[in-house]
């Protein structure tokens, strides 16, 4: 029996693959046709990934769990016009598969649950098990209704011993540059035990200030954080500067989960809110409203690609 192999499983109607460790006794699970979201982690047995509404949810309103994309923006925008590449752009929700938050700004991107994801390659082998999928978004109408840059996504995840690596990659394949300010959004959590007893470590540096609707104001303060008890502390903060390596943690009953930031990921929002059970460590490629005040936005001239990774390792 090998020690890594690859599953076949249907959760709540979706069919799901699932990449096991059996030296680690972890499992990932993820839905190529439901925006190719990570649905779940197990170590042994346990979920380390918030469920809130699961995949049900996820696929009939976009609401997120578990560890889903965040493309072709991460967290919000303040308007649902831009400007970016030599393109305005205003956003129709009748035309467009944009969600608005609360306060009616575009939130999450466009791909929540989204079933363009074709899956390309699954490999199991004794040191890893890998899937990888991909999504031409320049073929879509509606998606370019909201973001008019052709380019080709593909994600790999792949888990190795205790290790599961996540990799994005973005290919221009129209002839304008497309701004990349895609993020990642695991829910991460720690099952029976007491949320005030969660450690946190947070390698940051500077965050940004937001204004009431959690938008940067354009200011920034430095941010130092010690590693402890997530205690009644809540989070909802743009940190733009990280330390190194950029590893955030969580730990408690025992079992330690790392988040580290590999390259392509030089900011971090964290939300923690103080009613959840859950704590999110958020690998974004540039801060919240880039592509509207291009602060921090890089851009993918046609024809190259950007390539982006983290990495979550649990211990015990």
């Amino acid at each position: 029996m090998s020690a890594h192999e690859l599953v076949d499983e249907l959760v709540e109607g979706t069919d799901g693959v699932v990449l096991v460790s059996r030296t680690s006794d972890l499992r990932a699970g993820f839905a190529p046709a439901t925006g190719m979201v990570g649905y779940s982690l197990r170590h042994r047995g346990e979920e380390l990934l918030g469920q809130r509404g699961g995949l049900a949810a996820y696929r009939e309103r976009g609401s997120t769990f578990g560890m889903p994309l965040l493309h072709p923006w991460a967290n919000r925008l303040s308007a649902r016009s831009y400007s970016v590449s030599g393109r305005d752009v205003t956003m129709d929700p009748e035309r467009c598969p944009v969600r608005l938050d609360s306060a009616g700004l575009p939130i999450h991107g466009v791909l929540a649950a989204s079933s363009f994801w074709e899956l390309e390659s699954r490999n199991a082998s004794e040191d890893r098990a890998a899937i990888a999928a991909r999504l031409d978004f320049g073929a879509h109408a509606e998606l370019l209704a909201a973001f008019p840059f052709p380019h080709e996504l593909r994600l790999e995840a792949e888990l190795a011993g205790d290790t599961l690596s996540v990799t994005s990659t973005l290919r221009c394949t129209g002839g304008a540059p497309v701004p990349v300010s895609f993020g990642w959004h695991p829910y991460l959590t720690l099952p029976d035990v007491p949320r005030e007893e969660w450690r946190v470590e947070l390698p940051v540096r500077t965050r940004a200030l937001l204004d009431d609707r959690g938008i940067p104001s354009g200011r920034e303060e430095p941010a130092e954080i010690s590693a402890g008890p997530l205690g009644d502390r809540d989070y909802d903060d743009l940190f733009t500067a990280l330390a190194e390596p950029a590893r955030f943690a969580l730990e408690g009953g025992g079992r330690r989960i790392e988040l580290e930031f590999g390259e392509g990921y030089p900011v971090a929002q964290v939300y923690a809110p103080r009613q959840e059970q859950f704590v999110c460590f958020e690998p974004m490629t540039a801060p919240t409203d880039a592509l509207v005040t291009g602060q921090g936005l890089r851009t993918v001239a046609p024809g190259d690609t950007f390539r982006a990774e983290f990495r979550l390792r649990v211990m015990t």
